[in-house]
């Protein structure tokens, strides 16, 4: 397919014109742009362009769905039309992140802190379900908990609880690591501030306000300036301000001490006026923020539940799309650390079970196929705690799922608030989100997951009649065949019947609608099958020629010699790490047979540095085949039948 100079002069004008453009670059499949306004963006038309596949917005850049192989040619046609200098990937990422305000940005710093040490807390939150069923009384015996009636399991409870609250009780070195590294200083300064906060000589927040009743709280007496000698024991704030001081304080000192000395004297200076300025001022005034987000949260959720449960149970899947539910993790931990438990995580476990009965319930309403293979796959996976491919790829999509799952959500959440039902933890949502709620209330905790799942389905079952989805179903699928009708005469030479496709990776079949990138999840770049990889080597799945080696090496295109075309995605965003842990071993037009090895990955490093190193496998020219078939499920190896393309 030819990009033509007028498709490229309509996105152009669709983004709000050339004045509207800060910058732009590309990726493997999309053009992004920083616009100075994204209300200037007519989506109407851009919709309407031949060549864009899909569009959206995310953390300040407006993303346009080009394809493999042809972005490259319409970003170049871009730069011959505008004259705008060509962008790199970090210019995008600090153009648009000037073009976010001051709450988005808010919200992206939060995000780009907790995210990567969720893996952590929900493990964390995971194991802590695991012995609330061993610990917790009245599960499976009345009064008593299973280790009191099989004591042998006693100590086994014991190990198990100790690796659980690890997370939690270093959770401030852990905020340490993660904050100073996104503020741009050394991660292991960060660790010592965060560990420095929680020093088993400090008095313990947990026993701060029995301390302050009893007037026994230890004091520093600095030149004649009395600091309360107080940990940060699960807080927040106060390890997250410092981080940020640290950070700056080590940037400055770098640019002003020499090279020489910089060992002996950088971090001691900055970790000293840090370590200060954290219990003199920092600390305490956070603390007290903090203390009044938790008792703000609480008196509202106790005083007026009712209220707290419809704006947060029904309101936190548009938090979802927004980005801002990141930021209430750092409640979460607040609530966790003052009053031992958060309500909030309850009724997220029940909002992505809604969003999952909406989306399950379309399966039944649909008379498209692949809007039926969407919404169970979609349902399925907002069941295991992943809402997005349900959200975006369904719900959003036709609307009403979306409310429908947003009432169920509320109902469910009001039944809960009222019954008082916390989480000692953080771990994973939809149906398995029992496990981090307190086991006597389990009960309660299932009514409020039997509501989110009954009223959004069968909401949405009688919302799509008064809609009229089915006719305007149908149109959809017959407007769909026409079009296909109408690409009959650009089909490529294939003459096999099927193409087999390899797996060039060792690790876990993941169905692509499970990808938590709606792109892909949608299926706008193609059709096929994800992997997450157990090691970084990606061998090619078939005989073929090299058609796209994208600078950053995180993609790479395949033509076979029956005209199937492959795209190969390694990770959600990884374009952001410009090549850093790619290696290559072939180069752009290069023959090469199935099993030779092409890429080399950290994928350690993948899996820090982007949002999943989740690996997509697209059979790109979906116009010119029948059908792409999986031909293995759960684990996968190399060179094991991955795919069956019949055209």
């Amino acid at each position: 397919m030819d990009i033509s100079k007028q498709s490229v002069e309509k996105i152009i004008a669709a983004v709000g014109g050339k004045d509207n453009i800060i910058a732009a670059t590309h990726c493997v499949t999309r053009l992004r742009f920083a616009l100075k306004d994204e209300n200037k963006v007519n989506k109407d038309n851009l919709d309407k362009i031949d060549i864009v596949k899909g569009f959206f917005s995310s953390n300040g850049q407006f993303q346009v769905i080009i394809g493999p192989g042809l972005v490259d040619k319409a970003y170049d046609i871009f730069i011959s039309i505008t004259g705008i200098q060509s962008a790199t990937k970090q210019e995008i990422k600090d153009a648009a992140e000037d073009n976010l305000n001051i709450i988005q940005r808010l919200v992206k710093t939060l995000a780009d802190v907790f995210i990567p040490i969720l893996p952590a807390i929900v493990a964390a939150g995971l194991l802590m379900g695991i012995n609330n069923i061993l610990a917790g009384k009245g599960i499976f015996f009345a009064n008593k908990a299973l280790i009191d009636v099989y004591t042998q399991w006693k100590d086994l409870s014991d190990v198990i609880n100790l690796i659980a609250n690890t997370s939690f009780t270093f959770l401030p070195a852990l905020i340490g690591w993660s904050a100073v590294k996104k503020f741009g200083g050394n991660p292991l300064l960060g660790i010592v501030l965060g560990l420095m906060l929680i020093h088993p000589s400090l008095l313990n927040a947990y026993n701060y306000g029995e301390a302050v009743t009893k007037g026994t709280v230890p004091y520093w007496n600095l030149f004649g300036l009395k600091v309360a000698k107080v940990g940060y024991q699960g807080q927040v704030l106060p390890v997250l301000f410092s981080s940020f001081l640290l950070a700056k304080l080590e940037c400055q000192l770098n640019k002003r001490i020499p090279d020489s000395v910089k060992l002996l004297f950088v971090a001691p200076i900055a970790l000293l006026i840090t370590g200060f300025l954290s219990f003199i001022i920092i600390g305490p005034i956070t603390f007290t923020i903090g203390n009044a987000i938790t008792y703000g949260l609480v008196f509202i959720f106790e005083k007026l539940p009712l209220i707290g449960a419809i704006l947060y149970g029904g309101f936190y899947s548009v938090l979802v799309i927004t980005g801002m539910h990141q930021m209430f993790l750092a409640i979460d931990f607040q609530l966790i650390a003052s009053t031992g438990g958060t309500f909030l995580w309850p009724i997220l476990v029940l909002s992505n079970i809604a969003q999952g009965s909406g989306a399950l319930a379309m399966m039944f309403v649909s008379k498209n196929e692949k809007i039926k293979g969407l919404s169970f796959t979609s349902a399925i996976s907002a069941y295991l705690g992943i809402t997005e491919p349900a959200i975006f790829g369904v719900n959003l999509r036709f609307k009403f799922p979306f409310f429908s799952a947003m009432i169920g959500s509320a109902a469910g959440a009001i039944v809960i608030t009222l019954n008082h039902v916390k989480a000692p933890g953080i771990g994973v949502g939809g149906l398995p989100g029992f496990l981090s709620i307190f086991p006597q209330q389990w009960s309660i905790f299932f009514v409020g997951m039997l509501i989110a799942i009954v009223i959004p389905f069968i909401l949405t079952l009688i919302l799509s009649n008064f809609k009229g989805f089915k006719s305007s179903d149908s149109t959809n699928k017959e407007s769909l065949e026409n079009k296909k009708s109408d690409n009959e005469e650009s089909i490529n030479y294939i003459t096999k019947e099927n193409e087999i496709i390899l797996s060039p990776l060792n690790g876990k079949i993941i169905p692509l609608k499970e990808v938590p990138d709606p792109t892909f999840a949608q299926e706008l770049m193609g059709k096929g099958i994800a992997i997450d990889p157990s090691d970084g080597v990606l061998v090619s799945p078939i005989d073929g020629t090299i058609t796209l080696l994208f600078q950053t090496r995180h993609a790479i295109g395949i033509k076979t010699d029956s005209g199937v075309e492959l795209l190969i995605h390694i990770g959600i965003d990884t374009v952001k790490m410009n090549g850093e842990g790619f290696k290559s071993f072939i180069n752009q037009g290069q023959r090469v047979t199935a099993g030779q090895k092409l890429i080399e990955f950290d994928l350690n490093l993948v899996k820090e540095k982007s949002p999943s190193a989740v690996t997509m496998i697209l059979v790109t020219n979906v116009d010119d085949i029948k059908s792409v078939e999986p031909l293995s499920i759960d684990i996968i190896k190399q060179g094991n039948e991955l795919l069956s393309v019949t055209v």
